[in-house]
């Protein structure tokens, strides 16, 4: 039982790590201890390691680290795009080495095979295809009709220059500095695709995102049924309750059956918690991006909004704390003894801090849930419409 809960603990611990450290940052984990996991492994945890290397090794050696930190983090290569490669033509080739034998089995086909054959292929397919396409990009020669497709909001975005680009910056667009160019609709910079996920791209984002948690949970029931379909053949219930006389319970069969598994099939348990795992984390990770989607909203607009609200909230406060301050010396003052209230009213009164305008966030480009998906799937600039805008 003792190594049970140490395998319980220890993949606890190991979702919760990585759970913090791909998604710490989410909107939804901001303020909790995910967000200071996540802040812990990606800052705090690498500046005692530089900090470490400088003591040991000198300043020599922590300068070649942070040199390869630029390249790796903001920089285009292609790091990510070879480990989610690797990744995944490992974890398929584990997949045929330890389960193909037993297919077809108990409850799986033939059929399987192949199928998981092309689930891994669109897979890697969709993945190329968001790689190297091109995500939007903002020139000279199309900026006048993104200005006109993207109004400004007056709110998050007014009319500038980019910086970089010498060129109008239209709205909903941000210069990608990784990238080193302007992009319509800018999401985010994905650095496993080593691209930019903006305007044209997003469809296949979605669709890679979509298609890898299916295939990561039809992974992990299929992997299931295999060890289940063994079970069943081998007979093991039957042989734990007639021949060793284990009691026919779940809290009698578990700890034998683990046990029967983790020496028969450790590396079929090992997948199928790894799939889980990530079927979880996709599950997660497509859900916020689709309300985006269906909301016409970018990762970027949140945090602008994000920033936008905090901002204005902030300012509401000062305003209605400069109010109740001058209610206060009025009182203080005498003021305002002309209109005589009794203390019962004077009791229930407001105070002013309690009429603070509230902050409302007005999403222009929200035009329904239909037209917001019509756009993602069928993107302005791909329109014929959009090649005979004028910006005025």
């Amino acid at each position: 039982m003792e190594v049970q809960w140490v395998l319980v603990v220890h993949g606890v611990v190991t979702a919760v790590v990585v759970l913090s450290f791909l998604c710490g940052q989410w909107p939804i984990f901001r303020g909790t201890f995910i967000e200071k996991i996540n802040y812990f492994i990606t800052f705090g945890a690498y500046d005692l390691f530089l900090r470490f290397v400088a003591v040991i090794c000198g300043s020599r050696a922590r300068d070649t680290i942070l040199t390869i930190e630029h390249y790796c983090c903001d920089r285009p290569n292609p790091i990510l795009q070879m480990l989610y490669l690797a990744i995944i033509g490992v974890t398929y080739f584990f997949v045929i080495k330890s389960s193909f034998r037993y297919v077809p089995g108990y409850y799986v086909s033939e059929f399987h095979k192949y199928a998981s054959m092309l689930a891994v292929g669109v897979g890697v397919l969709l993945f190329l295809l968001t790689s190297f396409s091109d995500p939007g990009t903002v020139k000279a020669d199309n900026v006048p009709q993104y200005l006109t497709a993207y109004p400004y909001d007056e709110v998050i975005y007014s009319e500038k220059e980019c910086s970089t680009c010498k060129i109008p910056k239209p709205a909903r667009s941000k210069h990608c500095g990784i990238c080193g160019r302007c992009v319509a609709r800018f999401d985010h910079h994905c650095g496993w695709m080593n691209n930019c996920i903006g305007e044209k791209n997003t469809r296949y984002f979605m669709a890679f995102l979509l298609w890898h948690f299916l295939m990561c949970l039809y992974g992990t029931i299929i992997l299931g049924l295999i060890v289940v379909g063994q079970m069943k053949e081998r007979r093991i219930i039957y042989i734990l309750t007639v021949y060793y006389g284990v009691e026919n319970s779940v809290s009698g069969l578990f700890p034998h059956v683990v046990q029967w598994l983790l020496g028969s099939h450790n590396t079929q348990v090992l997948l199928i918690m790894f799939l889980f795992l990530v079927t979880l984390l996709l599950a997660g990770f497509f859900a916020y991006h689709a309300h985006l989607c269906m909301t016409n909203t970018t990762t970027n607009e949140t945090f602008k909004w994000q920033d936008y609200i905090s901002w204005k909230r902030k300012i509401n406060e000062a305003k209605a704390s400069a109010a109740a301050l001058k209610a206060s010396l009025q009182s203080m003052n005498g003021e305002g003894k002309a209109i005589k209230h009794s203390k019962w009213r004077a009791f229930f009164r407001k105070s002013p801090l309690q009429y603070e305008e509230e902050v409302v966030k007005n999403n222009i480009y929200d035009r329904g849930i239909i037209k917001n998906l019509l756009e993602i799937l069928f993107p302005l600039s791909e329109r014929s419409s959009f090649h005979h805008q004028k910006y005025t």
